[in-house]
């Protein structure tokens, strides 16, 4: 039997947490999943999750040798290793996730958001490598972001740093609540919820006829309104046109304090593809600093969508051991 160091990559959701033990080349050998609500205590959770994951190592055709655990979560803090206050996880408050994690294994385990984890994926395994500044935004519920500069993310000093999604992108003119209580945050704009708020705005202000006005408010979703862009609707078309200008014109601030080569847009609404990279690149290029025209590329993450929570986390570690 072939022997075969591995990273475990966790991706923990407010629904079920998906697990797969990841080599070097980015191949996943062996995998599996739990259920995350079935757990009301974090104790209990984890000690669930690291049997099933071991019993999972357990492969016919690898005998896989575990190298640590990279885990990427909602408000995953990689400074304490802990997830705090996370609104769609069954466990309140602060959760000394990667404390829980040692009482199983003495192996390395490192947690942080999920957006930070895409990024580092994206510079381990997909179209980042060999860059040493770039952006990767995560376009799904909500807006997700992670910044590389000079080869290293950004955490910042409590391990928070990169929340683009909150930042405010119509202050004290925007009626669009925002989970975290505030108004007016860009991912209220700019994310698969935002562009079915945009597409519900324009309906009401707008007499075009559009085959979205068919559907209820439960049935709307950010694929629908994409397959009916496709098919030429107006309301659709004007949603991501508004999308990729609200989207650009962060984005032009970005590349002010980072100086990126390139931001890479990953997630469902990404999936979009021109639809929603064509309004944002032009709109980009008419919004940003002089001196950085046409020097910043704008392109499609290379993770695979069904594998790269997974992927990401685990590159958490394969990045820390390649580098310490």
């Amino acid at each position: 039997m072939e022997k075969v160091k591995a990273v475990a990559g966790i991706d923990i959701g407010g629904t079920s947490t998906t697990f797969g033990f990841v080599d070097r080349s980015g191949e996943i050998l062996a995998g599996g999943q739990i259920i995350t609500s079935q757990y009301d205590k974090p104790e209990s959770f984890v000690a669930a999750l690291y049997e099933k994951m071991m019993i999972t190592a357990q492969n016919p055709d690898y005998d896989i040798e575990i190298l640590g655990f990279g885990i990427g979560a909602p408000m995953g803090n990689i400074n304490k290793g802990t997830i705090e206050y996370a609104a769609n996880l069954p466990w309140k408050g602060i959760v000394p996730l990667a404390d829980l994690f040692a009482r199983h294994t003495p192996l390395p385990v490192i947690v942080t958001n999920d957006a930070n984890a895409a990024a580092v994926g994206e510079m381990v395994f997909g179209g980042a490598r060999g860059m040493k500044n770039f952006v990767v935004i995560t376009l799904g519920t909500g807006l997700g972001s992670g910044f590389v500069v000079d080869g290293k993310l950004v955490y910042g000093h409590d391990g928070f740093a990169g929340e683009l999604g909150h930042t405010t992108i119509r202050p004290g003119r925007s009626d669009r609540d925002c989970g975290c209580g505030r108004k007016g945050c860009l991912e209220t704009y700019v994310s698969a919820t935002g562009l079915k708020r945009t597409v519900l705005q324009l309906m009401a202000e707008r007499l075009d006829d559009s085959e979205l006005r068919k559907l209820s408010f439960e049935e709307l979703d950010s694929k629908l309104i994409c397959e009916a862009a496709r098919r030429g609707d107006p309301i659709a078309l004007e949603a991501f046109e508004q999308t990729g200008a609200m989207l650009a014109f962060s984005l032009a601030n970005v590349t002010v304090h980072t100086n990126p080569e390139a931001i890479f847009l990953f997630g469902g609404l990404a999936l979009a593809g021109e639809l929603i990279f064509e309004p944002t690149r032009r709109h980009l290029e008419e919004d940003i600093l002089y001196i950085y025209r046409g020097r910043v590329k704008l392109l499609p993450s290379e993770l695979s969508t069904q594998n790269a929570a997974v992927l990401g986390a685990s590159s958490l570690v394969w990045f820390e051991l390649e580098t310490a």
